[in-house]
């Protein structure tokens, strides 16, 4: 079974910092790439950031950009987003996003970032 184990939020003073990971485990298949996204209230959910487990390239939103910092742990088949100069704006659930080398996909349950004061 495959689970997301997703860590870190929590609530931040506006300019703070915060640092996500998601470890996965009970993948048969390997991971092509994992991503983070997040959801506010009455909005959409967003890609936040994405990064290639086998290249590490990585994409973010514009939104982010300069801001947040995706990385990845082959050997521990975790991604991690570092999250500085947080504004309100940046107050969502965030979800861990992993896809296989075959097209699976999960999710994690979320991870609840407030930036408040």
């Amino acid at each position: 079974q495959v689970q997301l184990v997703e860590s870190g939020g929590g609530l931040v003073q506006p300019g703070g910092s915060l640092k996500l990971s998601c470890l996965v485990s009970g993948m048969s298949r390997a991971i092509y790439r994992m991503a983070w996204y997040r959801q506010a209230p009455r909005k959409e959910r967003e890609q936040v950031a994405s990064i290639s487990f086998l290249t590490g390239s990585t994409n973010y939103a514009d939104s982010v950009k300069g801001r947040f910092t995706i990385s990845r742990d082959n050997a521990k088949n975790t991604a991690s987003l570092q999250m500085n100069t947080l504004n309100p704006e940046d107050t969502a659930l965030y979800y861990c996003y992993v896809q296989s080398v075959v097209n699976d996909v999960y999710w994690g349950q979320g991870l609840q970032v407030t930036v408040s004061s």
